[in-house]
């Protein structure tokens, strides 16, 4: 039971007493609505699930980390960073780095170091704007999440940056994993532009991997510098906006956009091409064929491509109990259609898929296995949601 302490008779009227009883009902209840919402259950091939609503008011969130004492952080586009207790309370984290808030760019992805409870640390993700403001590029800060009643950032250092920043407002990736060996790896989109994704001394339309302190790790396909720039992975990647570590392969694996089709799910190694804008299961927006067709000697293939484009956006990788049938598949995703895709996977394949939800939360932008063993996932609305996917009970 809630208990609303009022003012003494003789300082406010009784309709005063009645106006602050409203308005301390209204607070409790947009705080804490989740709490009392009634979940709404869809049918699967595997499970009856039920949806409920975790957190609303947000603005185009794009990433969310779980915290070791069950809260929550999320990042808004505009460069809003928040936590969201347990309680459902919601408070603006301080500290975060200056975004080059425009197009698809502003605060992107969130992770918590896997030592958080010790050294307290959490890694952003951004589009960073130059001196003068006029351009921006993908970079990735570090600092510390300092808990008080009004959380902040503290000892912020930014541990990345793209070296050639344009006008731009496309085509960021951004998406953060880190690995089990405690390397980070950041993707990052062509930026509009597609030849810069074939350049191994360019930054766009490739995935980095650095260290949690942003040195180069030594076994890095380009660690000396000579054939590309030392934090390079892979390149030849357009916009890969997913990421995961897979546990099964103990490899990275990205989901990438296309244009008008060609949609990407692509297992990395050190060092590959992934094609971008040479081969290209798509075309482009104006249905002209792009580069070279499909196959290319030297250029890898997807494990799975999606035409027509579903616009796909995070993914998560499942590992848990509580969906023990879906155990290893992965959930991506997707704004045009809004839906999330699951897929099984038979060791590098794409053997099944199951699309969910479609149609009805919105456009999906990322998801992610809680500690709990259910599935969250965020969708890039205003105002958008945290939603939350549970076994019917």
């Amino acid at each position: 039971m809630l208990v609303i302490p009022f003012p003494s008779s003789h300082l406010v009227s009784g309709m005063r007493i009645c106006i602050a009883a409203l308005t301390l009902f209204y607070f409790y209840f947009q705080v804490c609505s989740f709490a009392f919402s009634k979940g709404e259950v869809f049918e699967s091939v595997h499970y009856d699930v039920t949806v409920d609503v975790v957190a609303g008011n947000l603005d185009h969130p794009w990433g969310l980390g779980f915290l070791p004492d069950g809260s929550l952080l999320v990042t808004e586009r505009s460069g809003k960073l928040k936590l969201l207790l347990s309680s459902g309370e919601q408070r603006l984290v301080s500290g975060v780095p200056k975004v080059w808030h425009r197009g698809q760019g502003g605060l992107l992805d969130v992770a918590i170091d896997p030592h958080f409870s010790e050294n307290q640390t959490i890694y952003v993700s951004y589009s960073e704007p130059s001196d003068d403001e006029v351009t921006g590029g993908t970079a990735i800060a570090s600092g510390q999440l300092d808990f008080s009643y009004n959380p902040r950032l503290r000892n912020v250092q930014v541990i990345f940056s793209e070296n050639k920043k344009t006008d731009s407002g496309y085509h960021f990736g951004s998406r953060i994993v880190i690995a089990p060996d405690r390397s980070l790896y950041l993707t990052i989109g062509d930026r509009g532009d597609g030849k810069r994704a074939q350049n191994p001394f360019d930054y766009a339309g490739s995935i980095i991997r650095i260290k949690l302190d942003g040195s180069v790790p030594r076994d890095n396909p380009y660690s000396d510098g000579i054939k590309g720039f030392p934090e390079i992975w892979s390149i030849g990647h357009r916009n890969p906006q997913g990421a995961f570590w897979n546990p099964s392969t103990n490899t990275l694996w990205t989901v990438s956009h296309g244009a008008r089709g060609g949609d990407e799910i692509n297992r990395l190694e050190p060092g590959r091409n992934y094609g971008w804008p040479v081969v290209s299961y798509g075309r482009h927006y104006s249905g002209k064929k792009i580069g070279e067709g499909t196959h290319k000697a030297g250029l890898e293939q997807p494990v799975h491509y999606w035409d027509p484009s579903i616009a796909p956006s995070g993914v998560a990788y499942y590992g848990g109990d509580v969906f023990s049938a879906w155990k290893g598949h992965i959930f991506v995703g997707a704004l045009k259609f809004e839906l999330i895709s699951r897929l099984k996977l038979e060791d590098d394949k794409v053997i099944y898929e199951e699309r969910l939800f479609e149609g009805r939360f919105g456009r999906i932008r990322d998801i992610r296995e809680g500690p709990d063993g259910y599935l969250y996932f965020l969708t890039d609305e205003s105002p958008g949601q945290l939603l939350r996917i549970r076994p019917k009970h």
